[in-house]
C-alpha cells in the first residue's frame, strides 16, 4: 500500500495526513496457539536495531480464560520485519502471575535492551509493570526484574499495557490504569473488581491511559490520566497503544471498547498531541480501524517508522474468533 506523505498536498491546505492501511490486507506474522475465541497471539511491541540490522518484536500468547489466560511472553528477531524467529520466552509462573499481557521492548540510548512487562500479581490480584534489562535481546532474566509501576505508587487499582518512548532526554511510560473507587467503594464493589484478578474487565470502573515520566527509565513519577474514556465506542476504555511522530504532531493510536461486554474485543481510534501530555481525540464517533471478522477486534497497533515506509503490527480477529498477529507495510511517497 502506498501513502502520500506530509506536505505533498500543502497546496490544498492538507497537512500531516494520517497514514492508514487495510487491516485485511496484512500478512500473518504469529499464529494463535489454538482455534476459536480466547486463543490469541498479539499485544506486539517492536523496533528496528540499526546496529544489528535486525527487527525485534515482543508478543504474547494467550489461552481462553478457563484454560489459564496469558501464559507466555516472547521476543523474536527478524532481518526483514516479516519472518521472525523467537529468541526468548518466559512463562507466567516466572512472574508469580496469573496472567501476562502487553509489554514494551526498547533499546536505550546507552545500548541496553529493556522489556517493560505487565502482569497480574497473584498475591493481591492487581496488575503491575516490571522491568527486565539485558545486554542482548535474547538474554532477559526474569529473576532480575524490578517493579517500575505499582498500584500503590500510582494510587490506582492496577496498571498495565505499558507503552514506553524516549524523547527529549526523558522516558515517557503510558499505562492503562484502573482508578480507585470513590471513597474506597463498597465491599461488594471492591470484591467484584478483583474477584477474577482483573479489575479492567470487572465492569466496576472505566479505564483510561495515565503517564509516568523518568530520567533513567527506572524511577518513574506518575503524572496521572492523559487519555480518558469517551461517551460512545470508547466509553469503557481508552488505552494508548503506539505513537507516530509526524511533525509537529504525534499521532496516538489507542484501543477502545464501549462496555464490559466488549472486553478483549477492542477496536482502534486516533488522538493527536504536540507535547505528549495533552491529547485530542480524532475518533470521537467511531473507531478508526477494525477487523472484518468475528467481533471486529483489532488491538494493540504498533508502528515502526522508516523514512520511506511504516511497519504496522497489530492483533487481528480471525473468522473463528481467535486473534493473530499481523503486519501491514505502508510505503511512503
Amino acid at each position: 500500500m502506498k501513502f502520500s506523505w506530509s506536505s505533498r498536498y500543502a497546496h490544498r491546505k492538507l497537512f500531516s495526513p494520517v497514514p492508514l492501511f487495510d487491516p485485511a490486507a496484512g500478512q500473518t506474522i504469529i499464529e494463535p496457539p489454538g482455534s476459536g475465541p480466547g486463543w490469541w497471539a498479539g499485544a506486539p511491541s517492536a523496533f528496528y536495531d540499526e546496529e544489528r540490522e535486525r527487527f525485534y518484536l515482543y508478543y504474547r500468547l494467550r489461552k481462553p480464560l478457563e484454560l489459564g489466560r496469558g501464559g507466555t511472553c516472547c521476543v523474536a528477531e527478524s532481518r526483514d520485519g516479516r519472518e521472525f524467529q523467537t529468541i526468548w520466552s518466559a512463562q507466567k509462573e516466572e512472574f508469580a502471575s496469573l496472567s501476562i499481557e502487553k509489554a514494551t521492548l526498547i533499546k536505550t540510548p546507552e545500548g541496553r535492551y529493556r522489556l517493560y512487562v505487565s502482569y497480574v500479581n497473584r498475591f493481591d490480584d492487581r496488575w503491575y509493570i516490571d522491568l527486565l534489562e539485558a545486554e542482548n535481546p535474547g538474554d532477559f532474566d526474569t529473576g532480575t526484574r524490578r517493579t517500575v509501576l505499582s498500584p500503590e505508587e500510582t494510587q490506582t487499582e492496577g496498571v498495565k499495557d505499558p507503552v514506553v518512548i524516549h524523547a527529549g532526554g526523558l522516558y515517557y511510560l503510558y499505562a492503562n490504569f484502573a482508578p480507585l473507587l470513590p471513597d474506597g467503594g463498597t465491599p461488594e464493589a471492591r470484591n467484584k473488581m478483583h474477584a477474577a484478578a482483573n479489575a479492567f474487565v470487572s465492569g466496576v470502573v472505566n479505564t483510561g491511559t495515565g503517564l509516568a515520566v523518568s530520567r533513567d527509565g527506572i524511577r518513574f513519577r506518575w503524572e496521572g490520566e492523559v487519555l480518558s474514556p469517551g461517551t460512545g465506542w470508547d466509553a469503557f476504555m481508552a488505552r494508548l497503544s503506539s505513537l507516530l511522530y509526524i511533525p509537529p504532531f504525534f499521532l496516538a493510536f489507542y484501543d477502545g471498547r464501549p462496555n464490559v461486554a466488549h472486553s478483549y474485543e477492542d477496536m482502534v481510534g486516533l488522538a493527536v498531541t504536540t507535547d505528549l501530555r495533552h491529547f485530542t481525540k480524532v475518533s470521537v464517533d467511531r473507531p478508526l480501524l477494525s477487523s472484518r471478522h468475528a467481533t471486529g477486534a483489532l488491538r494493540y497497533p504498533e508502528v515502526v517508522a522508516f523514512p520511506d515506509r511504516l511497519f504496522f503490527y497489530y492483533e487481528y480477529a480471525r473468522p473463528d474468533g481467535s486473534h493473530e498477529l499481523r503486519l501491514n507495510v505502508v510505503e511512503l511517497e
